[in-house]
Formats: structure tokens, sequence, C-alpha cells
């Protein structure tokens, strides 16, 4: 089996932990939720994991910030949701700033990731 580089960083892992949790949380979810915030939630979350392996495995740096980005804003929209569902009592306080301890990690994990590639791009663009 091929080792495939991005599951070697600790943003992946600790964002594939966001997945499990979110999944987690989502079964005490009302059935009415199930095709609407629930779905969003699940597509939000599988995003932050996909968007870094792909944005990993590209050739440029440029496109590697792009994809990095975009995960840290699928990872926002993960946050925002469970805010609200807190206050829907969806779930729990305790639930809520369990899941904001993840998104907080995995926020300073691709913060770090972001501003690599950035260095590497300003230092590309400066003869």
């Amino acid at each position: 089996m091929e080792d495939f580089g991005y599951r070697k960083l600790i943003a992946y892992q600790k964002a594939k932990e966001v997945v499990k949790h979110t999944y987690k949380l989502l079964r005490k979810f009302p059935a009415e939720e199930r095709y609407a915030m629930s779905d969003q939630l699940r597509r939000a979350s599988v995003s932050i994991t996909s968007n870094i392996a792909e944005g990993i495995n590209r050739y440029s740096v440029k496109d590697k910030a792009h994809f990095i980005e975009i995960a840290y804003g699928s990872l926002m929209e993960v946050s925002s949701q469970f805010e609200i569902a807190e206050e829907l009592n969806y779930i729990t306080s305790d639930e809520r700033l369990s899941m904001d301890l993840l998104v907080g990690d995995v926020a300073r994990l691709l913060t770090g990731l972001q501003k690599t590639y950035n260095s590497k791009l300003s230092t590309d663009s400066n003869p």
C-alpha cells in the first residue's frame, strides 16, 4: 500500500478527528435536520480533509496554498454550524467546546501550512 504524503501531516490527522467527531455529534441531531444542517456539516467536515489531501499533492506552491485556504474555510463553516446547533439545543455547550478545541488545533496547523506556502511564494517571486 502506497503511503501518500498527506497522511503524514498532523493537520490531516487532526482534520480526520473533526470529521469523526462531526459524525458522532450528528447522531444527536433531530431527524428533520438529516437533509439540512446535518448534510451540510458532513460535506463541510469531509471537505477539510479532501482539500488538504488534494492541496498537498499539487505541484505548484500557489495551488497548495489555495487548497489549504479552502480547507480552512470549510473548517470555519463547521465551527459556525456547530455554534448554531448548540443554540438550537442539538448539542450541549460541552460538546461544542470539545469541537471548538479540535477546530482550534486544525486552524493553527492549517495557518502554519499557509504561512509556509506564502513564505515560499514571496521568496520565489523576489529576484
